[in-house]
């Protein structure tokens, strides 16, 4: 993968592998984690499990569209990320309230973000 679109491609699938990893099968998450984690080649991950490199290729296909199945019917990214961009705004009106009344905000909105 390569330029800035990779990049993106590996930030939204690292957002859906933290929100529906666990409901991928063991090799799938092996495969995400060892390609976008780690940075792993298709060769590389195809010479550690001794398959081909197009089987790699396939298997990490699979795997994304089952996370972007999963984000289409749930939504959780989705949510996530309306909900920080609620909080990033909160913190800022938060910063026009009196200063003996912000700090008891900020630690609520620090709380939501847990």
């Amino acid at each position: 993968m390569h330029g800035e679109n990779a990049l993106e491609k590996t930030n939204r699938i690292n957002v859906l592998f933290d929100f529906y990893g666990p409901l991928l099968t063991e090799k799938q998450q092996t495969f995400l984690k060892c390609y976008f984690h780690d940075d792993y080649s298709l060769g590389e991950i195809a010479a550690d499990f001794e398959i081909s490199r197009q089987a790699v290729y396939e298997h990490l296909k699979r795997a994304e569209q089952v996370l972007e199945s999963y984000e289409q019917k749930l939504a959780l990214a989705a949510r996530d990320e309306k909900l920080q961009a609620g909080l990033d705004r909160l913190e800022l009106l938060i910063g026009r309230v009196p200063a003996d009344q912000r700090e008891l905000l900020l630690e609520t909105t620090a709380r939501l973000r847990d």
